[in-house]
C-alpha cells in the first residue's frame, strides 16, 4: 500500500469514525425525544432551526440544510408539522414562489419542554461515548471545540 492509500484509509477511518459518533447520539436522542415528547429528532432540529429566527422567517430551503433533508423530505416533514399545530407557512410577499415557515406558540412551547430532554440525552449520549474507545478521541476533540466548551 502506497502513501496515497494510506492516506484513504485514513480519511476513511475518520469517516467511519465519525459515523459511529453520530449513531450512539442519535439513537439515544431519538429514544429520549420520542419517549418524553413524541418528536424525532428531525422534528426537534426543525424546531430548534426555527426557534433560533428571532421572530424572522426561515425559507423552505434554509429549512431543509438546517436539518440534512432533501427539498422533497422537507417539504414532507413540514406539512406533518404543520399538521400538529407546530409550525405555519406564509407565502413571501416580494416572490410568490417563496415560502416560509415559523413556528407557532404550540411550536415554541413543544421545543421548549423538549430543550432539557435534548440536552440530557446529548451529554449521556457523549458520556457513553466517552467510554466507547474508538470514539473517545473525537468526543474529547469536540469538548476542545469553543461552541461546546461553553456549555
Amino acid at each position: 500500500m502506497g502513501i496515497a492509500d494510506d492516506a484513504v484509509e485514513i480519511r476513511a477511518e475518520g469517516w467511519r469514525t465519525l459515523a459511529a459518533l453520530h449513531g450512539i447520539i442519535e439513537s439515544r436522542l431519538e429514544r429520549a425525544l420520542a419517549e418524553e415528547h413524541r418528536i424525532s429528532v428531525v422534528e426537534y432540529t426543525v424546531l430548534d432551526a426555527l426557534s433560533r429566527q428571532h421572530g424572522w422567517h426561515m425559507r423552505m430551503q434554509q429549512l431543509a440544510r438546517a436539518a440534512a433533508l432533501s427539498a422533497s423530505a422537507t417539504t414532507r416533514l413540514v406539512n406533518r408539522l404543520e399538521e400538529r399545530g407546530l409550525l405555519t407557512r406564509i407565502l413571501c410577499q416580494d416572490d410568490r414562489r417563496g415560502i416560509y415557515t415559523e413556528l407557532t406558540p404550540a411550536g415554541e412551547a413543544l421545543l421548549r419542554q423538549a430543550r432539557p430532554t435534548h440536552d440530557a440525552a446529548l451529554a449521556e449520549a457523549l458520556e457513553t461515548a466517552q467510554k466507547t474507545p474508538e470514539v473517545a478521541p473525537l468526543v474529547e476533540a469536540l469538548a476542545g471545540l469553543p461552541v461546546l466548551s461553553r456549555t
